[in-house]
């Protein structure tokens, strides 16, 4: 009986966790960057957990090939009505929005909806949705398909309020941004679950966007750290880790930062231009960061990123490294081991850590905020989520 008993209870904890497992389908843009990031922590998290996951990479939806470098890349994969009109529309905003100021001023909106419309409708004809427990979206352009009517639930990460950062980037105009903005709300609202990248983007939304927060669930960008630290030096050398695109870098900043402390090195992409006199290093990976005593953030002082979060902070957290960021960020509370700078006071901070001790406190500060935010614990609310679900 006692075996009998015993027996029972191994089947049924064995069917119980059999019954956990859950169909998960996570929709991102794997461009080998930052937004690679999340997506595949979160892929790794959910099958270490014995979920049955998908992740599809959107980058080259409209494309003949996602092979980097390949002709295919550049050509249009499908002629298909849909897949073609998304393909014209990518050449429509490569040729109008990205170097002509009018046209990046007062057109980006009409190409990024048309984008957010015709993803949305190739996605949910490709995709059965149904089959799934759970579809996770990554991406603003990509999160249309979780309004396409579905018995899995959604889950939209969304990476920042898209209407305000687009704005800021001078692609909209004041009644644009206020159309985008109501649209926006309205579609956040639909999610069943809402996330956004970091937890100050969700006060950030809730404040100016007035969202309910009823659907809200927070999953805050983690990292991995590294067994292997940072170790101090004397001069100690700054890293700049990241994208050398966006509008909210700040390159200006960045160049002005470089002239006034000498050990700034620059890795990322695109190349910079030359006349800004960076030191640039090329790509690397976030190993480099070891060689260094300090991670580096710019950014500019919309009032969008002073609420907001660098996910090249976490990498330099990763090896124990101490974080200079612009004092007009805000939140830095929730990232221990961060050293406001003002411009003028760039170089001064840095010789103030020229004392070993005193770096050693600050390094050692950084890498207990890292293992805070390690992805195993920022990721545990959508494993709860998954074992609530019904």
């Amino acid at each position: 009986m006692t075996n009998k008993r015993d027996e029972g209870g191994s089947m049924g904890s064995a069917t119980a966790t059999a019954r956990r497992v859950r169909r998960i389908l996570i929709v991102a843009q794997l461009d080998g960057y930052a937004n690679s990031v999340k997506p595949l922590a979160i892929e790794r998290f959910l099958r270490e957990r014995g979920h049955d996951v998908r992740l599809l990479d959107t980058s080259c939806l409209a494309r003949a090939s996602s092979e980097q470098g390949s002709l295919g890349r550049m050509l249009p994969g499908s002629a298909r009505p849909a897949r073609l009109a998304l393909y014209l529309n990518d050449v429509a905003s490569k040729v109008l929005t990205r170097r002509w100021a009018f046209g990046r001023r007062h057109l980006s909106y009409y190409v990024l909806l048309a984008d957010h419309r015709l993803r949305r409708h190739i996605l949910a004809e490709e995709l059965d949705l149904d089959e799934y427990d759970l579809v996770i979206c990554e991406t603003p352009y990509d999160a249309g398909v979780l309004t396409t009517g579905t018995s899995a639930r959604t889950f939209y990460d969304c990476p920042n309020p898209w209407a305000d950062e687009v704005f800021h980037e001078h692609r909209l105009t004041g009644r644009q941004h206020r159309r985008f903005r109501r649209w926006e709300t309205r579609f956040l609202e639909e999610m069943d679950h809402l996330s956004f990248s970091w937890e100050s983007y969700g006060r950030y939304a809730r404040e100016h966007y007035g969202l309910s927060g009823r659907n809200y669930v927070q999953l805050n960008w983690g990292c991995t750290p590294s067994a292997e630290r940072a170790r101090f030096a004397d001069p100690p050398r700054v890293a700049y880790l990241g994208s050398l695109s966006s509008q909210f870098i700040d390159l200006g900043l960045l160049a002005r930062l470089s002239r006034r402390y000498p050990h700034v090195d620059v890795y990322g992409g695109p190349p910079p231009d030359p006349a800004l006199g960076l030191n640039y290093r090329g790509y690397a990976s976030s190993e480099v960061l070891r060689q260094y005593q300090f991670g580096l953030i710019t950014c500019t002082r919309d009032l969008l990123r002073r609420e907001g979060f660098s996910a090249k902070h976490l990498h330099y957290l990763a090896y124990g490294l101490p974080v200079l960021v612009p004092h007009w960020r805000r939140h830095l509370d929730l990232l221990r081991g961060s050293v406001p700078y003002t411009e003028e006071s760039f170089a001064s901070i840095i010789d103030h850590f020229r004392d070993g001790a005193r770096w050693e406190r600050a390094a050692d500060e950084a890498h207990e905020q890292a293992r805070r935010l390690d992805w195993n614990r920022t990721l545990q609310p959508l494993e709860t989520l998954l074992e609530e679900r019904p």
